[in-house]
């Protein structure tokens, strides 16, 4: 999850992993994969930023899993 500001400076929190397009036409507009859209104060950079590090907490201690382990 990922905390930004409304247009009128409330905070939103929304779901990293539903974002599936960030557009840049004189505000921010934040498209979920659900269809809502949100219009926010960061810029399209900042939002960017925000899912990659919360990507990098979220998979980093994670393992690759091998599909043939134990079958050998």
């Amino acid at each position: 999850m990922i905390i930004l500001k409304k247009l009128n400076g409330s905070e939103i929190v929304i779901n990293a992993e539903l974002v599936e397009t960030v557009e840049s036409c004189g505000n921010t507009v934040i498209n979920l994969v659900n269809g809502n859209r949100f219009i926010v104060m960061e810029t399209k950079e900042e939002v960017i930023s925000k899912i990659v590090e919360y990507k990098k907490k979220v998979y980093a201690g994670k393992k690759t899993i091998d599909p043939l382990e134990g079958l050998h």
